[in-house]
This record gives C-alpha cells, sequence and structure tokens, in this order.
C-alpha cells in the first residue's frame, strides 16, 4: 500500500469514529435513561389527571334497558322484544359458595388478591382496539363489572381506559363479595336472561340458591360467548368449545383449593334444557325474528349487543306476501291434518322460503306451525335431505362443465339416457344401482323426460358422467351447504342436507341466469350510537347463462308435464321441481316465476325432533310426495304473492338441446327423435302424481295416472366386481335397491 492509500483509510477512519462517537454523545445511557423516566413520569401525570377527572358514573342505560323494535320491509312494527330486563337481584349469600367459586375461576383467579385490574390485559384490549381486531379479553371480574353496570360494550379506547379508573376507584370503595354479586347480577348469559337467577331459570328451571357445581361451572364458562356456547344452538365447535370451557373451571377450582380431585372426578358436565320463547313471538313471528338475529351475529351485532336494546331492524320481508304464504300452508295442508286424532299428522313439519331472485331479499319465511309450539325452524334447518331437487343441480354441472355420456355424446335436453330401474351406473368405482319411484324402467329417455318424470337411474348415470366432485362444485357455487356431501353417485338423489333457505338460494341463481344469489333477511340496522349497513352479497357468475337457462327450461317441462302439475296455473310463467327423500321423511318442491323463487318442504318429525319419520299417510293422502302438498302450497302462495298472477315470461337464451346418441339397436329405435316439446308418452308418464287422492288434484290437466305398460328397454352391461366398501350411503352397494323416492 502507498503512502497515498495509507493517509486516505486513516481519513477513513477518523471520520468513522468521529461518527460512531457523535452518536455515543447522542445517544448516552444516562440521556436514554433520562427520557424514558421522563415518558414514565408524563405518562403517570396524565394517568393521574385522568384518574382525578373521571368518576364513578350512574348505572349505565343497560340497567335501564330499552326494548328493540323489528319492521317489516315497508316500515310496519312485526315485534317489540327486551320491553323488561329479564333479571332479577339475589344477594350473594344465596348463590352456593362453590358456584361462586365457578364464576371467579372460570373468570379471574386472583380476584381476591388483585386491585380490581389487569394491566397487562388491558393494555392487550388496547392495542387490539387501536389495531382494528376489535374486542380482546383479559379483564378482570371487576372491569367486566364495572363494563357491565357503569358503561357500555363499545371497544373504542376512551371507553377502556374509563373502565381502567373507575375499576380502580370500584376495588377502593366495595368489598369483593360486592363486586362478586354485582358481576354476576348483570352479566348477560344468553336466552335473554341478566343475572344468575334468569340464567338458572332459562339453562335449568331452578333458582340460583340451588344450581350445583356442574350447573354453575357451565353457566360461569357461558359468560366468554353467549350464544356461542348455548348448547341447545351451538355448533359442533361451540360444544366442544364450552365443554372444554367447562372442564377449564373446574381445574381451575382444583388448583385454587375450592374443589377436591375427588369431587371434580364425580361431576358430569350438566346440559341444559331446551330453551323457552319470549313472550309475542307466537306464530311465525320469532323464526323471522331468530332469522334476523342469526344474520346480525354474522355481521357484527352480537346477541349483547342486541340485548343492550334501543335498536331499529328493518327485515326484506314484505308484509302481504308473509301473509299470503302463511295463508297458503293453513289453507293447503293444516286445514286437512287432524294434529290431534293422528299420530302421523302430529310429526307432520312445514318451512319454507320465498327470495325475489333479482336481489337475494326474503320476502317471506315459514318456520313452523307456531314458534311456542315447535321452537326449531323448518325454513332454515339443515338436518334433512333435499332429494331429487337436487337433480337440476347436477344437470347444471353436466352443462357447465361440457360433460359427455360414456359414448362421447354432449348432455343436453335432447340427449337420450338408459332409464331402466336398477340400472347399473357404469364408469364409477363406487358400484349403485338406484331404483325408480314405483320401480319403473321408461327404456331410452331423453334427459327433458327424465327431469320431468324424475328418474334416478338417470341422473345417477349423469353424476357419474360429470362426475360426483365436479357436481359437488357446482352446487356449492350455487348456494348448496358442504354438509353431509360425499362425492359419491348416490348424491345424484340429493343426499345430503340442506334447508329450503340454502334451496332457495341455489334455485334464486337459476333464476338469475347464473348470477348468484344469496338469501339475506336483514335490510338495516340502526341505533342511537351507530349503524350497522348489512353487507352486500356478492352477484358473481356461479355459473354461464346458457347453463341456467337450459335447466330453467328442463324445469318449465316439470311444471307444465311432469311431477310438478299441482304448481301448473296459466296465471304465470313456472320452472320447478319435486322431491321426495328416501323412506318419505322429507317433500320437497322447489320452483321459481321470473319474479319470485320459493321452496316448500315438508318434515316427518318424531320424539321431538329427534327422529326423523315417514310422511306417508298424511291427512289420509297416501304417499306424501313433493308433487303432493308441497307443490300445492307453493302455486297457492305463488298465486297470492304475484297478486293474482303476472303476464312476465322468462327470457332465455343459448338453451343447450344435447346430442342424441345412436340407438343400440334397429328394433329400439323410438318412431320420432324425442324432444322437450312432445307430449309425454305411457312410459314417460310422471311418478310423482299422488293417484291416492284425486279429489286433491288441481283443476289444471295433469299427466296420466294409470300405471303404463314397459316394453324392456335394452340393459347395460353388468358392472364386473368393484373395489370399496359399503360407506352408509343408501344402495351404494353392489345389487342393492339404491334409494327409490323420486
Amino acid at each position: 500500500m502507498g503512502r497515498a492509500d495509507a493517509r486516505r483509510a486513516q481519513a477513513q477512519e477518523s471520520r468513522r469514529a468521529a461518527k460512531s462517537g457523535g452518536i455515543r454523545r447522542l445517544f448516552t445511557w444516562k440521556k436514554l435513561l433520562g427520557t424514558f423516566f421522563g415518558i414514565v413520569l408524563l405518562g403517570m401525570g396524565a394517568f393521574g389527571a385522568l384518574y382525578l377527572y373521571v368518576d364513578v358514573p350512574a348505572a349505565n342505560a343497560m340497567a335501564e334497558r330499552q326494548s328493540n323494535v323489528y319492521k317489516y320491509s315497508d316500515g310496519t312494527v312485526l315485534a317489540r322484544t327486551g320491553k323488561g330486563v329479564n333479571r332479577q337481584i339475589v344477594d350473594l349469600d344465596e348463590v352456593p359458595k362453590k358456584v361462586q367459586h365457578a364464576f371467579v375461576a372460570a373468570e379471574n383467579k386472583t380476584f381476591y388478591k388483585d386491585q380490581g385490574v389487569d394491566l397487562k390485559g388491558t393494555t392487550r384490549a388496547l392495542l387490539s382496539t387501536v389495531s382494528g381486531k376489535g374486542k380482546q379479553g383479559g379483564s378482570t371480574i371487576t372491569q367486566q363489572y364495572v363494563k357491565n353496570y357503569y358503561l357500555t360494550q363499545d371497544p373504542t379506547v376512551s371507553r377502556k381506559l374509563k373502565e381502567l379508573v373507575i375499576s380502580l376507584k370500584i376495588d377502593q370503595q366495595k368489598s369483593k363479595d360486592e363486586i362478586l354479586a354485582g358481576y354476576i347480577n348483570t352479566a348477560y348469559y344468553g336466552r335473554g336472561a341478566s343475572g344468575i337467577q334468569a340464567a338458572a331459570q332459562a339453562y335449568y328451571g331452578v333458582d340460583a340458591k340451588d344450581l350445583n357445581v356442574s350447573q354453575g361451572a357451565y353457566l360461569a364458562s357461558l359468560l366468554q360467548a353467549p350464544s356461542q356456547y348455548d348448547w341447545n344452538s351451538a355448533t359442533p365447535t361451540g360444544k366442544k368449545l364450552v365443554k372444554e370451557r367447562w372442564a377449564y373451571t373446574l381445574r381451575n377450582m382444583v388448583e385454587m383449593d375450592w374443589l377436591t380431585e375427588s369431587e371434580k372426578a364425580k361431576l358430569k358436565f350438566a346440559y341444559p334444557q331446551k330453551p323457552k320463547p319470549a313472550a309475542g313471538m307466537e306464530g311465525q313471528t320469532g323464526y323471522l325474528v331468530e332469522a334476523a338475529n342469526k344474520e346480525l351475529e354474522k355481521q357484527g351485532v352480537t346477541e349483547e349487543d342486541r340485548e343492550a336494546g334501543g335498536w331499529t331492524f328493518t327485515l326484506t320481508v314484505d308484509k302481504k306476501r308473509q301473509q299470503a304464504l302463511e295463508k297458503a300452508v293453513d289453507d293447503q295442508l293444516e286445514s286437512k291434518l287432524d294434529r290431534e286424532g293422528s299420530k302421523v299428522d302430529a310429526t307432520v313439519q312445514a318451512g319454507a322460503t320465498s327470495v325475489d331472485p333479482k336481489t337475494g331479499k326474503v320476502v317471506a319465511l315459514y318456520g313452523g306451525e307456531d314458534y311456542i309450539k315447535h321452537y326449531i325452524s323448518n325454513a332454515t334447518r339443515q338436518d334433512y335431505q333435499p332429494a331429487s331437487t337436487f337433480k337440476p343441480l347436477v344437470l347444471a354441472s353436466a352443462l357447465e362443465n361440457e360433460s359427455t355420456t360414456q359414448d362421447g355424446s354432449l348432455i343436453g335436453l335432447n340427449t337420450v339416457y338408459d332409464g331402466t330401474s336398477k340400472r347399473p351406473v357404469v364408469g364409477s368405482d363406487t358400484p349403485f344401482s338406484p331404483q325408480n319411484e314405483d320401480d319403473r324402467s321408461y327404456g331410452p329417455i331423453s334427459v327433458q323426460k327424465a327431469m320431468n318424470s324424475s328418474v334416478n337411474s338417470v341422473f345417477a348415470q349423469m353424476i357419474v358422467d360429470v362426475t360426483p366432485s365436479a357436481a359437488k362444485q357446482t352446487a356449492l357455487d350455487l348456494g348448496v351447504p358442504d354438509k353431509n356431501f360425499p362425492e359419491r353417485p348416490a348424491v345424484s338423489l340429493g343426499t345430503m342436507n340442506a334447508s329450503t333457505w340454502d334451496m332457495a338460494g341455489a334455485y334464486a341463481t337459476l333464476d338469475n341466469h347464473g348470477r348468484k344469489v344469496t338469501p339475506h333477511i336483514l335490510q338495516s340496522a340502526e341505533h342511537r350510537d351507530r349503524t350497522v349497513n348489512p353487507e352486500k352479497p356478492k352477484r358473481e357468475q356461479a355459473i354461464s347463462r346458457a347453463s341456467a337457462d337450459t335447466v330453467t327450461k328442463a324445469l318449465t317441462g316439470v311444471v307444465d308435464a311432469g311431477s310438478g302439475s299441482a304448481a301448473n296455473t296459466s296465471a304465470y310463467d313456472a320452472a320447478g321441481k319435486t322431491g321426495t327423500s328416501e323412506d318419505n321423511k322429507s317433500a320437497w318442491f322447489a320452483g321459481y316465476t321470473p319474479e319470485l323463487t320459493t321452496v316448500v318442504a315438508l318434515f316427518g318429525e318424531g320424539d321431538g325432533g329427534r327422529k326423523q319419520v315417514s310422511l306417508t299417510g298424511t291427512a289420509n293422502s297416501g304417499r306424501a310426495n313433493g308433487g303432493g302438498f308441497p307443490a300445492r302450497i307453493w302455486a297457492d302462495y305463488t298465486l297470492g304473492a304475484l297478486g293474482g298472477g303476472s303476464g312476465k315470461t322468462f327470457d332465455l337464451q343459448d338453451v343447450e338441446r344435447g346430442e342424441v346418441p345412436a340407438p343400440p339397436t334397429p328394433s329400439d329405435t323410438p318412431s320420432e327423435e324425442p324432444t322437450e316439446s312432445e307430449e309425454p308418452t305411457p312410459s314417460d308418464t310422471p311418478s310423482e302424481t299422488p293417484s291416492e287422492t284425486p279429489s286433491e288434484s288441481p283443476s289444471s290437466s295433469a299427466p296420466p295416472t294409470d300405471s303404463p305398460t314397459v316394453t324392456t328397454p335394452p340393459t347395460s352391461p353388468e358392472l364386473p366386481p368393484q373395489p370399496g366398501e359399503d360407506d352408509g350411503q343408501p344402495g351404494e352397494r353392489p345389487g342393492g335397491n339404491g334409494l327409490f323416492g323420486e
């Protein structure tokens, strides 16, 4: 290195040393400590000023709660709730000591030792609020009492700071027993119950003084999430979480020496009783309010928020259409039932959802005979199978995926399938040989006529041609929930679970030319402190217009000349599909006009809702299938909802006619190529016409009901033995008869 280079290096080193020294002079330990203590002193001064400034206020509005108002879409009042708080104050000495300890163990183990605040938890909550993550736990029992009794539930920084100061003051002014008594008497437990006495009655039908340790631990566990942890309405996840919290509470009691290990080992989870509907919820009112409340939860308005009162909720429900739906069920079903004298009639439950297919607004809903008598909403329950109302979705998937038959023919309305009953499907790893209704065989039959007559063997083969996984994806895209939805051929017959609400959304999407329709019942939610604007559902294209319109064309055939003929009238243009599940446990009619989509279903419910039973014999009418009571209710309601009818017609574009494969042999060739415009022949007679009750048939022309003379069609080759075990899906086993509902 030369002298010049050495001098340059020495100069650079000097500059680095000078710069480093400058930084060290700027950030000395003395200066850092001085800054730190300055900030601490400033914070303490600010907190001291806040402590002097904030007084313990009077009781909040929750102690003098207002009612909530629910309105129809036109602004008329549907219901008022929460007029008086369901609360009865009890002295702490009336609550068993171990139950008191259960609340402390669940919420705040250090309650008897702390100063009323949890600085770490409060800081975490403040950071969560500032960052926009919403509510965050971590408060002490004292803080929660202050929030419940003196402040509001709003997750704001100012409210949290006030809570901190008031909690410190309350801890100095009141004894721990007074604070605990105030907490358990003001906390909200769900089911409209504020305070431990109301909660004990609501969940166990006893007074607070008679609660046992297990019951007390459950009530204490509820406080973390009342609506999520209510056993009778909780999801499987909610049930798992509340059981875990119940066990956590008991473990803490043992840790704090409030319960022995042997006592804990003897305790069993205390399952609560079924909830009792609140007064004023009679008839359909309770079902409408319940549906709105569920939607409010999704929009961020919790049960706790609602119970604070002062809200006005406006629903999308059209008062006149709601009345028309109730009248249709009464006229077409309830007036014909003998609920007192007939064991079958006593099990019949009706449900319905009606949707505007352009907006997704739920304009009418039928949840059951009476919310007070039947707490489960038949409109939104998802424990029954939608049966053959799923077949149009199989066709929609075939069209959307441009699927072909086993011989390579493009699937459309004219495509011919083998309609032989018990015909084994070809091309599936899972054997399936579904029986058609009444074991009828149809021979070569077009997709249109197979839809008209709801031929099981055709759609079982079609879903194999599409693939069950592709059909399932289309169904999910249309709005069918993923509940008990295996990817097997039997799914073609609607063996998953869905509600009338779910199916109304799927059919409304078809009605809306494939553009996604998500049913919703909440129009607005207004409060003196805030307004919640419901999130607008996404309106993306679920399937193409051509696919949706082709399915609509097929479903007009079902109404005009098929199993849905009871819904046929010249007063409106209609499309629809019937459905009857295995053993006749549910019967459906899903249909639409250009202006209205409605799904009606009957459910056979026994043993207080714990058992599904057959509808056969309903109102002495034989088999209560989808083309009977559900279709007649649908027609009666639709006529009334449309004001006596409508001149609007379906605007269908690019309807897929499909390809017709060559017949197997010349002797089996049909005399004419089948088209959707042909009149049904005896072999195409709809299988769902309720021949047992001719007196109840509509006055309009219906398909013949005589048993047809059917020639034996060419059969498909027998399937070789295939791998796989019976997974419990009906009919999915070699040689099985399969599902025989339409």
